[in-house]
């Protein structure tokens, strides 16, 4: 269950990302509080996670889902290029928070 967790912190951290955009073309009190709210759900359920699995391999799964996701995100939502290298390292970060996971 605290897979589940964790996954479910880095989705919030890549919202929080995707908010600190928003923050940046709109700086209005709801973008404000949605960034916080991300953010905030983000290291809650780190925190829950990290309850029973190891810090390392949590903290490296958290930040590999809520970077690539970012830029996936970014690709997807703001025109951000597109090309086969950047895809490439997007799984290499993936494949390794899946090793992790396995191996970890």
């Amino acid at each position: 269950m605290n897979w589940a967790f964790l996954v479910l912190a880095g989705i919030f951290e890549m919202f929080g990302v995707v908010m600190i955009n928003k923050l940046n073309k709109e700086q209005t009190k709801t973008a404000m509080a949605l960034l916080i709210a991300g953010f905030g759900g983000s290291f809650l359920f780190l925190a829950i996670a990290m309850e029973s699995l190891p810090m390392g391999t949590a903290y490296a799964v958290w930040t590999g889902i809520g970077a690539s996701g970012g830029a996936i995100l970014g690709m997807v939502l703001y025109g951000e290029p597109k090309n086969a290298k950047r895809l490439l390292f997007i799984a290499m970060v993936l494949g390794a928070a899946v090793g992790l996971k396995l191996w970890g």
